[in-house]
């Protein structure tokens, strides 16, 4: 695999601790990632084996889901906050070759992610694909800078896949999703995944512990019932709040559950 620290970086890229963006990279077979990345990644498989499973689930969920809202509901702009580091099937590539109109606008303040934008801003040459250094914790910031790339007076989906985790006070979190609702018109959609112990993830709670203890930034799960609050106020559409590994999946029997909610959301 390749270290990071063989490419120029920013000065503030930590590479003594294991970080979100790198580990994730790492269990989706990724190469933009450090030996403590790789450390901290193996060990919390062996806690809990399944994890390698939730980060794939997500990455196919969020595929699903833009397709869906490109291809069948029309949707042509997209926000994704907490973007991570560029793999395959990014939001912009399945978004513009459903619609190649498509519009989007990635949010992350993962100086390694920065470093790595370049890789995610390529366009269809009818789209357009930018990148904003900002943190989930301040919606109205992005809220701000999205604008003029994408129209705010047209529906948007806010992407947030396994971002929320990161907020670790529920309210905060509430918080910033209602603000970033709020900003959207009618017809927006909100685009959503979360870890948690139900579904299975039971076992999870100990690797949760170790990564809080070793890696940053740190992380929580959520229940069923704390998830569907995010949602409140918006329509769900089918099949509802479910593991993302079921969420529109080309044959559900079979598919294995993973700890990870998913769903999709319109704004009324």
């Amino acid at each position: 695999m390749t270290d990071p620290s063989q490419h120029s970086v920013p000065a503030r890229v930590r590479s003594d601790i294991a970080h979100n963006a790198r580990v994730w990279n790492y269990w989706l077979g990724g190469k933009d990632n450090y030996p403590v990345d790789r450390a901290v990644g193996e060990q919390v498989t062996g806690m809990y084996p399944s994890i390698g499973e939730v980060a794939r689930a997500d990455r196919a969920f969020l595929g699903r889901a833009v397709r869906h809202l490109a291809g069948d509901r029309g949707i042509s702009q997209f926000l994704d906050i907490g973007t991570g580091l560029p793999t395959f099937n990014n939001t912009h590539e399945i978004a513009q070759h459903t619609a190649p109109h498509s519009r989007v606008v990635y949010v992350d303040n993962d100086p390694i992610v920065l470093a790595h934008a370049r890789a995610l801003l390529t366009s269809s040459p009818e789209g357009v694909t930018e990148y904003i250094d900002a943190d989930a914790h301040h919606p109205e910031r992005i809220i701000r800078a999205v604008e003029p790339t994408l129209d705010l007076g047209r529906p948007v989906a806010v992407m947030m896949l396994g971002i929320l985790n990161f907020v670790l006070d529920t309210d905060e979190a509430l918080t910033i999703v209602r603000e970033l609702m709020a900003a959207v018109p009618s017809g927006s959609y909100l685009v959503l995944t979360h870890p948690t112990l139900e579904l299975g993830g039971e076992g999870n709670e100990a690797a949760m512990r170790f990564w809080n203890e070793n890696a940053t930034p740190p992380i929580t799960a959520r229940s069923r019932a704390e998830f569907a609050a995010f949602l409140d106020g918006l329509e769900i559409l089918e099949p509802g709040i479910v593991s993302c590994s079921r969420w529109r999946a080309d044959a559900e029997t079979g598919t294995p559950e993973v700890a990870q909610f998913g769903a999709v959301a319109r704004k009324p």
